[in-house]
């Protein structure tokens, strides 16, 4: 039906294919069958997929072209995105595909619900391609620790794709979906896409419901949108987020028209933040560069940028890897060998649930969640959780006090997403702090608990990667990021001459294969 080539077609954005697809110019199934090819064609280099759910997919996309070929009213109550593919991330439990979270503990694992994210995209008809890979329970700045092998940047293959979601982002940036959900704890959307040149958001703490999501830090974790347009992640934000009773900490209040604030165009008189502490020493020059160059684009477009100070910032990392830890040692005790997933005996001696239950987790997890369960474990122990964790619970209130104080003086905060482009692979496995300094723009949203979101901000001088720039806004306030990125995208393009990701190398076939490593994860 189309007049476009398949790879004119996987690289229109959400919006773009959504108009075509209610103007009957293309199908849904040319459309995901594009994508699908793609992943064959290129995911053996990339590793973004665990597993494809062709069967499926295509499926969905037949009927919602069976139901705008027929028309009526059936039609017209077709969400705008019906038929418009998504990937999503394997940490988010799916009906009829594996659920791993990246790790041999939870391998071949079938879940029997849908996260509530999952069934509103079935219930907008969004043809779900297949889960992403993450490092294992979402512990990662690279997707290194992903127990099925690490995901490469589509940009530069031998350097990583961000973490935790480094799948979900490369999975978009590569062309494989047009869209993807990812989760962010202390940066897992937004870091890999800084480093991939595409839109991550963090919505609002309790604005997108989180059942479904295995948790690993539940005070921090927040599921949200990865998209190469501001406008595509507010589409999909709207069909994501809401109410959900099945979620303790599920705000009830309704947001803003997120879409028609991606549309506004308008930052005049708007006062902009830029926060002191997230920029500057530390900080790669030519992620510096473009950062300031947004600074200046932004003020021509008639905002007033001010600069504020949040001092207990340069705490928020250290308070953040006692608690994440902390939650993550109660959070990760129910894999246990005994009620679903990896069970290993062990070889000799008594068989008690103590030692079937060390066996299991000693072969199941990787070296980073035993890390941080065990760091966890002893933040929370008797005689040193006042020391520990209560105290970086009060680091985490002065850091919302901060947040407040910066709120009352700006309408919305900038920085860069990131203090550098992306490192190489295994840079940094040996290197635990040097891997975690990576999130240290990202993580004081997670611990307030307010909206953050990433876009690309250009390409550094020194590398020609991506650079990402951070906007931030108070709590409910995301129609506000949405309003800004959007004009700061379109000022950044203008400049660039089109989209940032028309500028990255073109990924070939190179005969690989496809590399979908869950047991039962091929298409």
């Amino acid at each position: 039906m189309t007049e476009l080539n398949n790879s004119e077609l996987i690289r229109l954005s959400a919006a773009q294919l959504a108009a075509k697809l209610a103007a009957r110019e293309v199908t849904s199934v040319e459309v995901t069958q594009a994508y699908l090819d793609r992943i064959a064609d290129v995911d053996g280099q990339v590793n973004a997929f665990l597993h494809v759910n062709a069967e499926e997919a295509l499926a969905v996309a037949a009927e919602v072209d069976a139901i705008r070929a027929a028309g009526g009213a059936e039609a017209e109550a077709l969400h705008e995105l019906a038929g418009v593919p998504i990937a999503v991330k394997d940490l988010i439990v799916t009906i009829g595909q594996p659920t791993t979270a990246g790790s041999k503990i939870l391998e071949g694992w079938h879940s029997p619900y849908d996260a509530t994210v999952i069934k509103k995209l079935r219930a907008a008809k969004m043809p779900i391609l297949g889960k992403t890979n993450l490092d294992e329970f979402a512990m990662g700045s690279s997707t290194e620790h992903s127990a099925y092998g690490p995901t490469r940047n589509p940009w530069d293959l031998d350097r990583i794709p961000g973490g935790s979601g480094g799948g979900s982002a490369a999975a978009v940036a590569a062309f494989e979906a047009p869209l993807a959900l990812g989760t962010d704890t202390g940066g897992s959307i937004r870091q890999p896409g800084a480093v991939t040149g595409t839109v991550g958001m963090k919505p609002t703490y309790g604005a997108v419901s989180r059942y479904g999501a295995i948790a690993m830090a539940s005070s921090l974790d927040q599921i949200g949108p990865v998209s190469r347009t501001v406008l595509d992640s507010a589409l999909l934000q709207e069909v994501i987020g809401g109410h959900d009773p099945f979620d303790s900490t599920s705000l009830t209040d309704p947001f803003d028209t997120l879409v028609a604030a991606a549309k506004t165009g308008n930052v005049t008189g708007m006062k902009i933040g830029i926060v002191k502490e997230l920029h500057g020493e530390g900080y790669q020059a030519g992620v510096e560069n473009r950062f300031n160059e947004s600074l200046e684009l932004l003020k021509e477009a008639g905002a007033e940028i001010v600069e504020v100070s949040c001092p207990n910032f340069k705490y928020a990392l250290g308070a953040y890897y006692l608690i994440m830890p902390s939650e993550v040692s109660s959070n990760l005790a129910k894999f246990d060998g005994v009620r679903y997933g990896l069970r290993v005996l062990p070889k000799d001696g008594p068989m008690t649930i103590e030692r079937v239950m060390g066996a299991t987790r000693a072969a199941g997890f990787g070296d980073e969640v035993k890390r941080r369960i065990i760091l966890g474990t002893y933040a929370l122990s008797a005689g040193y959780y006042d020391a520990y964790y209560g105290s970086a619970q009060k680091v985490r209130t002065l850091i919302q006090r901060d947040f407040d104080a910066a709120f009352a003086q700006a309408d919305v905060l900038i920085s860069p997403t990131a203090p550098t482009t992306a490192f190489k692979l295994g840079e940094k496995l040996d290197d635990p702090l040097a891997m975690y300094l990576n999130d240290v723009a990202t993580i004081p949203a997670n611990m307030a608990g307010i909206p953050g979101l990433s876009l690309p901000g250009g390409l550094a001088d020194e590398d020609g990667l991506p650079v990402g720039i951070q906007l931030l806004a108070p709590a409910r306030e995301d129609a506000r990021l949405y309003r800004v990125g959007a004009v700061l995208e379109s000022l950044l393009e203008e400049k660039w001459g089109g989209p940032l990701l028309a500028k990255a190398p073109e990924l070939k076939n190179a005969g690989l294969g496809t590399a979908f490593n869950t047991a039962g994860g091929s298409n």
